[in-house]
């Protein structure tokens, strides 16, 4: 489910693999890799990506289907 969320976001966002890469400051063959389940999606670009797209890491896991990011907790 994660490689589908992934290339679903990019493409709601009407964006490139290229793009994408470029916004993870990696090469596109990397970010295609991660897309297409070759590579593991690192923590870092996973957090990056929850952040760019506007959607909770949760979302793109696989583990809900609610998009929205979890409400801030200023406690923590």
């Amino acid at each position: 489910m994660i490689l589908q969320r992934l290339e679903d976001l990019r493409h709601d966002a009407d964006k490139t693999q290229a793009e994408i890469a470029e916004i993870l400051n990696c090469k596109r063959e990397v970010y295609r890799r991660y897309e297409k389940g070759i590579f593991e999606l690192p923590v870092w670009a996973l957090v990056q990506l929850s952040k760019y797209y506007g959607v909770s890491a949760d979302y793109i896991l696989g583990l809900t289907d609610k998009k929205e990011p979890y409400p801030r907790n200023d406690m923590i």
